[in-house]
C-alpha cells in the first residue's frame, strides 16, 4: 500500500475497490469485513494492524469517497474511534491480535469507563479500585456518562490500583469484558426521550492480569491518547462518513441484517446523531429551500459555521499529522467542536424558524434538526459540568 498518495489517488482507488466490493445484499458482517480485510475501516492504522498507514488527509479522502460511492461507514463507534488506535499505541502484540481485528470487522464493540460521579473534570481522581488477585484483579466502582454501554462487549476502564502513589502515578488501563456478572448499565434518559449516556455499576468484576494495556500504574499516559483521538475525532467532525451506518457488536443485532437497509441511516447508539459537518450541510441546503437564504445575517452566520468548522479540521489534520506545536492541539479541537455545536443548534433554529418547535418525524426535517436542537441544549451544560480534562 503506497502512504505517499494523494488524496486524488487514493479517492479513485477507493472508488475502484468499492465498486468491485460494494453490494448492497450483503449483510453488515459481510460488508465489515470486506472493509476491514482492505485496511478501509481504519486507513490510519498501521500495517501490520489492519490499517493502510495513512495519512489524517488521506483517511478523509477514503470517508469522502466511501459516502460518495454511497456505501455503509465502517463500523463507527467508541472500539474504532478510542480502543483501536490505543491498543495499536499502547498493547501487547497479543492484545492487539486478540481486540484491534473484532473492532474493525464490528463483531465487538466498546465502551469507554473513565468518568465517576467524582471523577469527571478532574480524572485522575477515579475512585474505582482494582486489587490484585493471583492473575486477576477485582474491581469495585461507579462508572457515568458511559456512551453505548448497553452494547458493548467490552470497556476501556481506568481504575486505580496503587493509592499510595501521586494520583496520576497510581491508575491502570484496563479491557474490561462488559458482560460477566457484577457489571450492571442503567441508562440516562435524556429529555428528547433517548439515553445516549449510562452509568455503570462495577462489583468485585474479574479482569484477567493479561488484559493490562501499557503496563500497571500507567494508565494516566495511556488514557491521553485515548483522550487525545477523541478530541481529535470529535474536533474534525467525528468518525467515519458514509452513505448509512449500523451500530457495531452482536448485541445491537445488526450484523446479520442487510447492508443496504441501513442506507441513509444516520443512526448512533442511544439515538439520532447529527455532527456538525453534516448539520452546515443540511442547513444551507434547508436555507435555500426555506427562501431564507438572502438574509444577510443568516447567510453571514452560516458562512461563520461553515469556516470554523472547516479550521477546526485543518488543525486537527496539522496535529494528527505530526505538525502541531503547542500540545495542545487537540484540546482546541474539542474546544472548538462545543463552539461550533452551540452556533449549530442556535443557526438550525433561525433556518427552522417557527418549525424548531416541532417534534417528530412528520415534521420538517423529519425532526432530526428539531432533535439535535433539545439534544444539544441538554448535552452541552451537562459537558460544561462534567468533561474532564487530559492536560494534568
Amino acid at each position: 500500500m503506497k502512504t505517499d498518495a494523494t488524496s486524488e489517488q487514493v479517492s479513485v482507488e477507493f472508488a475502484t475497490w468499492a465498486a468491485e466490493n460494494w453490494d448492497e445484499a450483503s449483510t453488515v458482517a459481510e460488508w465489515w469485513d470486506r472493509l476491514a480485510a482492505a485496511g478501509y475501516a481504519h486507513p490510519m492504522l498501521p500495517v501490520g494492524m489492519g490499517g493502510r498507514g495513512y495519512s489524517r488527509d488521506l483517511a478523509a479522502a477514503v470517508s469522502i469517497a466511501l459516502e460518495a460511492a454511497g456505501c455503509v461507514s465502517p463500523p463507527n463507534g467508541l472500539g474504532l474511534m478510542l480502543a483501536a488506535p490505543t491498543i495499536a499505541a499502547h498493547g501487547s502484540p497479543a492484545q492487539q491480535e486478540r481486540f484491534i481485528p473484532r473492532i474493525l470487522n464490528g463483531t465487538e464493540a466498546w465502551c469507554q469507563l473513565f468518568s465517576e460521579p467524582g471523577a469527571g473534570s478532574d480524572l485522575a481522581a477515579v475512585t474505582t479500585r482494582a486489587v490484585r488477585d493471583g492473575e486477576e484483579y477485582v474491581v469495585t466502582g461507579q462508572k457515568v456518562w458511559t456512551s453505548a454501554g448497553e452494547y458493548a462487549q467490552w470497556g476501556m476502564l481506568l481504575a486505580r490500583t496503587d493509592v499510595d502513589v501521586p494520583k496520576h502515578q497510581g491508575i491502570t488501563y484496563f479491557a474490561l469484558d462488559m458482560r460477566q456478572q457484577g457489571v450492571t448499565v442503567r441508562p440516562l434518559r435524556e429529555m428528547t426521550g433517548h439515553a445516549m449516556f449510562n452509568e455503570v455499576f462495577l462489583d468485585e468484576v474479574r479482569v484477567p492480569a493479561s488484559n493490562v494495556i501499557g503496563g500497571v500504574n500507567k494508565g494516566w499516559m495511556v488514557a491521553n491518547t485515548t483522550l487525545s483521538e477523541e478530541r481529535a475525532s470529535l474536533g474534525s467532525g467525528g468518525e467515519a462518513m458514509g452513505a448509512g451506518s449500523a451500530i457495531p457488536g452482536s448485541l445491537a443485532g445488526q450484523l446479520q441484517r442487510r447492508v443496504g437497509d441501513f442506507l441513509g441511516v444516520a443512526q448512533g447508539v442511544g439515538g439520532p446523531m447529527t455532527n456538525v459537518g453534516t448539520a452546515v450541510k443540511e442547513l444551507i441546503a434547508l436555507a435555500a429551500a426555506n427562501g431564507v437564504a438572502q438574509d444577510r445575517v443568516l447567510r453571514q452566520e452560516l458562512t461563520k459555521l461553515y469556516s470554523l468548522n472547516c479550521l477546526n479540521g485543518w488543525n486537527t489534520a496539522r496535529a494528527l499529522g505530526g505538525q502541531g506545536t503547542t500540545g495542545v492541539e487537540g484540546n482546541l479541537a474539542k474546544l472548538l467542536s462545543s463552539v461550533t455545536t452551540r452556533m449549530a443548534r442556535d443557526v438550525a433554529c433561525a433556518v427552522l424558524g417557527a418549525d424548531a418547535m416541532l417534534w417528530g418525524p412528520d415534521t420538517r426535517t423529519e425532526g432530526k434538526l428539531q432533535e439535535m436542537v433539545v439534544f444539544r441544549l441538554r448535552r452541552l451544560s451537562t459537558v460544561a459540568r462534567i468533561k474532564y480534562s487530559a492536560t494534568s
